[in-house]
């Protein structure tokens, strides 16, 4: 929970982080496919006296008779393309295989049990268990492949009562960003009659005496759930055992729409903070509710404006009574800790406790009265422990270059669990023993994949304009560098989001076939603060897309690779950045996978949550704005007679966030512009979303899908 306003964040700007791909070159007999029709109708809008035809309007509606009958072709085409290559039944049984090991996730604790999931290897989805001890045998107390016959419900959020009686839960169907909440009584694993709707965006917090918890919420869309524009989130209290109908509004915003509000209760019970946030803008606002009678919270009190000049990030970290820790960005871009007494608010009484260092401050937590502070240092962890007073205690050695993933912990525990992975690290759950300084390894899996045979390298590069960029590139050791490697490069560069270190199964292969596979921390990501944020956001985008087409060129300047042999990839703004970028230099490259991609730069902010983007891109409504976004808007930047690399779009028709219309429009676009053989296929896969919650079955078949399109059209020998 003290990590809330991170996870929404990432949630709001639609982080796919896909796992990975691959690449290749174009075969000699490639064939031209026969696409299928699509109409252009003479929709055009002006933008600030520029007139803009947008023929694909119509595709915008992913209901729409003729839209399905469009949808329903495109997939039966790509269906056919992909079952015609041998070696996609190869590579998926390579990849079931090397997917079947169990995953643990960090175990946290309330009360006298330990919670933690695991999913056995092929679950659709991972399983919630409880323990009362830590060498006690596990019981399942929520199983979401129960909840639906193709393991597309999945759990979505979390928050177990003080007393560790009462578990919250929400859930998601088809990928959808719409919650659902209900109660489980931890003993007897059984649902009470507490059922919470229309839910985006939003954790859950219980009062201490378990009487309730804090939730916010939309009201109820219309029959257009999955497109319809999402604004006026209010903050909620739900009652234990009463109908949604009777829960209490706690705070609400008319006259700001766009603001969105999620509230925490502190460790001693006697606050609620609420995180008031503006679409993806890091700044946000803070202010708290007195709760004043742990057993009998005054809902709706005085709700007190603490933070209300939206000039920095400020997480909350914790509290001593009155005084507020708060992780913030506030005249520090790699981040610092201030305390804040409430009794004496002036910012001339601010206190800081841990100042901003060389690395970035990536998150805090106070666990046995400690701060656990994760830093970054060139897109690595670091972990650190700190005195509540900001005095350093030790810094964590970790196993190598790597990312800390989960933490877990809580107050007056004595212990901490953490996960850890790398690119040849598969995830490991660590404890960390506060009374003894010893560190333990907790679960660690056992697959069916040799680490030893490859190695990760972190190299700096430069961009376009001179700015040195890290990227990290995995490969067999002894790899030959005469160019002609197939190589996968990842990338993202957006919304304050870092590419760090991360085992991937789906990347197994890719390697095992002799792929490279490489990972540039773009700006516009997290990796080394707001000033790297800020250079690849609004009128600074382009930077990411030069950072990221440098990239490629380092890779073949140096001989890992050769245009023919480098595929790009990546989702949601990763699937803008291999947009424009294929748009920008499609002599560059051999393959692209764009997935669930912002690709209509002038309309992304007119569906669901789109407008929260803007913070990051701008508004096409702005005549300022406006003609950045037309400039690498990847819809607006096809053209006709151009030989684009070979194309696979990957989308879903559940997906609410980046709403499908965009890789429809742009299909259907690149298909009328592509002059070359190579062929533009779209799969667009139904029951599913944005990509989180996705079932390991739907996985494993995408993945495949992907290498065997790579396979075929990167001349790759088959596995």
């Amino acid at each position: 929970m003290k990590q809330m306003r991170t996870s929404l964040l990432r949630s709001l700007a639609g982080s796919l982080l896909l796992t990975s791909m691959f690449a290749g070159a174009v075969p000699s007999h490639a064939q031209t496919l026969q696409y299928p029709a699509a109409r252009k109708s003479d929709v055009v809008d002006d933008y600030h006296g520029t007139r803009v035809p947008d023929p694909y309007r119509w595709l915008e509606d992913p209901d729409s008779p003729e839209s399905r009958a469009w949808i329903e072709a495109e997939n039966q085409l790509t269906s056919a393309y992909l079952a015609a290559i041998p070696a996609r039944a190869t590579i998926r049984e390579r990849l079931t295989k090397v997917w079947n090991y169990p995953k643990y996730g960090a175990p946290f604790r309330k009360a006298r049990r330990y919670f933690f999931f695991k999913n056995d290897g092929l679950q659709n989805q991972s399983v919630l268990y409880k323990q009362t001890s830590l060498s006690a045998s596990p019981e399942t107390l929520l199983d979401p492949n129960l909840l639906s016959e193709d393991g597309t419900v999945a759990l979505s959020t979390l928050a177990v009562s003080e007393d560790g009686r009462l578990l919250a839960y929400g859930t998601s169907a088809s990928g959808s960003d719409w919650e659902e909440f209900r109660v489980r009584d931890v003993a007897t694993a059984r649902d009470l009659p507490d059922h919470v709707k229309w839910i985006k965006f939003s954790g859950a917090s219980w009062t201490k005496d378990g009487a309730g918890f804090f939730y916010s919420r939309y009201p109820e869309p219309s029959d257009k759930a999955l497109t319809d524009v999402n604004r006026f989130q209010r903050l909620y209290y739900h009652r234990l055992g009463t109908d949604q109908a009777q829960d209490v509004l706690v705070y609400e915003r008319p006259d700001q729409p766009d603001w969105g509000m999620n509230a925490e209760v502190t460790d001693d019970g006697r606050y609620a903070v609420l995180q008031v946030w503006l679409g993806t803008d890091r700044r946000n606002r803070v202010y708290y509710l007195d709760l004043k009678d742990a057993k009998h919270p005054r809902i709706p009190g005085e709700v007190v404006r603490l933070l209300d000049d939206f000039d920095a990030s400020y997480t909350f970290v914790g509290n001593d009574g009155p005084v507020f820790y708060f992780h913030t960005d506030l005249d520090a871009p790699r981040k610092r800790v201030l305390a804040i007494d409430i009794r004496r608010p002036e910012r001339s009484n601010w206190r800081e406790v841990v100042p901003q260092g060389p690395d970035v401050l990536e998150a805090v937590h106070i666990i046995h009265d400690t701060f656990v502070a994760h830093y970054m240092h060139d897109a690595a962890s670091r972990l650190r422990l700190l005195a509540l007073d900001g005095r350093p205690v030790k810094e964590l050695e970790l196993p190598v270059l790597g990312s800390v993933g989960a933490i877990s912990g809580e107050r007056k525990d004595d212990e901490m669990f953490y996960a850890f992975t790398s690119f040849l690290y598969p995830t490991t759950i660590f404890r960390y023993d506060f009374k003894t300084g010893a560190t333990s390894v907790f679960k660690a899996p056992t697959i069916d994949f040799d680490p030893s045979a490859y190695e990760t390298e972190q190299v700096f590069y430069s961009s376009k304009d001179g700015t040195r960029v890290p990227m990290f590139i995995t490969h067999k050791k002894g790899l030959p560098l005469d160019g002609s490697n197939p190589t996968y490069l990842y990338g993202y560069g957006g919304f304050n989001i870092s590419l760090t270190p991360s085992f991937s199964v789906a990347m197994l292969p890719w390697l095992e076939m002799g792929g490279v596979y490489a990972v540039p921390n773009l700006r516009g990501g997290g990796e080394y603060g707001e000033e790297w944020h800020q250079a690849g956001m609004l009128d600074r985008k382009q930077n990411v897309f030069d950072d990221f087409i440098a990239a490629a060129e380092y890779l073949i300047a140096r001989g890992y690779t050769s245009t023919p042999k480098l595929a790009i990839a990546g989702g949601s703004n990763g699937g803008l950045l291999v947009g424009a970028a294929m748009t920008q230099r499609p002599d560059l490259f051999g393959a692209a996978l764009p997935a669930v991609g912002v690709m209509d730069m002038l309309r992304f902010h007119k569906f669901t949550i789109g407008w929260a983007w803007v913070t990051d891109y701008g508004s096409a409504d702005s005549a300022a704005q406006f003609p950045y976004l037309y400039k690498y808007s990847p819809l607006h930047n096809l053209r006709p007679g151009t030989r684009y690399p070979a194309t696979l779009v990957t989308t879903a028709d559940h997906d609410d966030r980046v709403v499908p219309g965009h890789s429809f429009k742009f299909t259907a676009t690149l298909q009328a512009a592509q002059a070359g053989p190579q062929p533009v296929l779209i799969e667009i896969e139904t029951k599913a979303g944005h990509g989180a919650g996705k079932p390991t079955s739907k996985l494993i078949e995408e993945q495949a899908d992907r290498l065997a399109f790579l396979v075929k059209n990167l001349g790759m020998a088959a596995p």
